[in-house]
């Protein structure tokens, strides 16, 4: 590990001025991706901003027919908190799920999305639930956020600060993880609510994306079998020695029918 100075900012506004002061510098909240890249020197930063004190990035609460998650909030706290087991059980039972113990204890949401690993979870639920990212200065869709692998639209000195995900009427998720190291190999996520139908898949490639066919069939069929015959197209997918392009586009429709199912 480089030498780096620490920072820990008790304010938004504290934080986003150290970041901007320096293109060196970087923001850590849970660091199950940061703290592994210093271990191994993959990164040096010129100081580090711990995010874990400021109190305006953390909480739940509902606010119309929105959920609204504070970016500190950790995957546990998701997985249990009873809001969010009353209006989207489907996101507590996902977050229920991601990597072991020590990772839900530690992670949290706003350091997933703004890291946007292909693997991560909440970009397949942020994308099929409609939901909006909150940043220190503006809200973006999240079908405008994720731009590609470990690619968001958020400037460097921008920290997401919540994120507001629409009640909807349904919703569920199933995932293929990999036995070793817990991640998502492929994970399709769906969702009936305000804004009609909306599948997201994780895993599966670069970056989460929309599968626009499975929407239209459960739109016009709201079953597993509706998108049993929708077949994901290999190209672009990821192919390494965990599994072909070929095996991940054949889970998307496996996880397809499974997520219906666990919707209801």
């Amino acid at each position: 590990m480089y030498d780096f100075e620490y920072h820990k900012p008790s304010s938004i506004a504290d934080a986003v001025k150290l970041l901007a002061a320096d293109p060196e510098a970087k923001a850590i909240s849970g660091g199950m991706t940061l703290l592994p890249a210093l271990k191994h020197r993959l990164n040096k930063p010129s100081y580090v901003v711990d995010l874990s004190g400021i109190a305006e990035l953390q909480g739940v609460r509902k606010e119309g027919g929105n959920i609204v998650i504070g970016a500190l909030t950790r995957h546990y706290e998701i997985a249990t908190h009873p809001q969010i087991l009353a209006a989207i059980p489907a996101l507590a039972r996902m977050a229920s799920t991601i990597g072991d113990t020590q990772v839900r204890n530690r992670g949290t949401l706003g350091g997933s999305m703004a890291n946007n690993d292909p693997a991560a979870d909440y970009p397949a639920a942020a994308l099929a639930l409609g939901a909006t990212i909150i940043t220190d200065r503006r809200s973006i869709p999240a079908d405008a956020f994720f731009l590609g692998m470990f690619t968001t639209a958020l400037e460097p000195d921008e920290l997401v600060t919540a994120v507001s995900f629409p009640v909807p009427e349904k919703a569920g998720y199933a995932k293929m993880r990999n036995p070793a190291s817990r991640y998502s190999m492929t994970g399709v996520f769906v969702a009936k609510g305000p804004s009609g139908v909306r599948v997201g898949v994780n895993g599966a490639g670069p970056c989460a994306f929309r599968q626009q066919e499975m929407e239209a069939a459960l739109t016009a069929n709201w079953s597993p079998d509706a998108v049993a015959k929708v077949k994901q197209a290999p190209d672009e997918l990821n192919s390494d020695i965990h599994g072909s392009a070929e095996y991940r586009a054949s889970l998307v429709t496996v996880m397809a029918r499974r997520a219906v199912a666990d919707a209801g």
